[in-house]
């Protein structure tokens, strides 16, 4: 199995480089117990990227422009899994989870780690995302 994972405000807070001590200890269980992790992520800034992959000692995928399908593709190569064994974690509807099930992977929506964000997302993605998770919980087709 693997888990794909993005980086801002679902490992980290946005633009930062500081790793929590229970982001680490997961990353760290999740490896032991045989998963293999890769992060994904939209992000331009290939060096900081880098260096929260060197920290946490997994491969990484940057510039990966989620929804799209490329990015996953490029994962799937690294962690040697096809999308069926694949699960990716990440805090936004509109780029991690829509491009997970684009790309045919398992997914798992977080809460953001902070609302300190991209000023795109915060304007324009977020309000139609919450309105989407509203109706979703309305219906029972996610938990709290």
């Amino acid at each position: 199995m693997a888990i794909i994972l993005d980086l801002d405000n679902t490992l980290v807070r946005w633009q930062q480089e500081d790793i929590s001590l229970e982001v680490v200890s997961w990353i760290e269980e999740a490896k032991k117990l045989g998963f293999a992790l890769c992060i994904l992520s939209n992000s331009f800034s290939g060096h900081r990227v880098k260096r929260m992959a060197e920290r946490l000692n997994i491969p990484f995928v940057r510039r990966a422009k989620k929804p799209g399908r490329a990015g996953f593709q490029q994962a799937f190569r690294l962690l040697g899994h096809h999308a069926e064994q694949t699960a990716i974690i990440g805090d936004q509807l509109f780029t991690d989870i829509l491009g997970g099930n684009r790309a045919g992977v398992h997914t798992i929506l977080v809460n953001p780690m902070h609302t300190r964000e991209f000023l795109y997302t915060r304007i324009i993605s977020r309000p139609p995302e919450r309105m989407l998770i509203r109706h979703f919980r309305r219906r029972g087709h996610m938990g709290n």
